[in-house]
């Protein structure tokens, strides 16, 4: 069984979180420049075995992609070139950021490390993930 990673696609920068070889938790890797992104990809699977990509899927309120997938569409492209042998997986995305925010409240962090969207990134990525890693676990307890 290989790891999953999870992906919060931004123009700037990505957030990058990874699961366990079980697939049972998620935890941040980090954020990428976002012109890194494909690269940092290639290196982590050179190192550690990954079975799937989940990337997280930007949709509006009303559940109709938002106007981010133009920027997430070439992305994915490439990524499928250049691994096809690893499954790509969108998820939905909405309020990722919102809940990393309120989590690092919850938390208790800094306001000043609030601020740093990096970090905000890079929780969101986790989160998306660990939402997949729950949604899959949903769909095999109750087929």
């Amino acid at each position: 069984m290989g790891r999953i990673l999870g992906i919060d696609y931004g123009r700037k920068r990505t957030g990058v979180a990874v699961t366990d070889v079980l697939q049972i938790v998620a935890t941040a890797l980090g954020t990428v420049p976002t012109h890194e992104l494909l690269p940092f990809i290639m290196d982590y699977v050179a190192r550690e075995p990954v079975e799937r990509i989940v990337v997280g899927l930007p949709t509006q309120l009303n559940g109709q992609p938002s106007e981010s997938m133009r920027y997430i569409e070439p992305f994915l492209r490439q990524l499928n070139k250049a691994l096809p042998q690893i499954s790509v997986v969108m998820y939905d995305e909405r309020f990722t950021s919102t809940i990393a925010h309120q989590a690092m409240l919850d938390g208790g962090v800094k306001k000043s490390d609030r601020r740093d969207k990096a970090r905000v990134d890079s929780m969101a990525a986790t989160i998306i993930l660990n939402d997949y890693l729950n949604s899959t676990k949903s769909d095999i307890q109750n087929p």
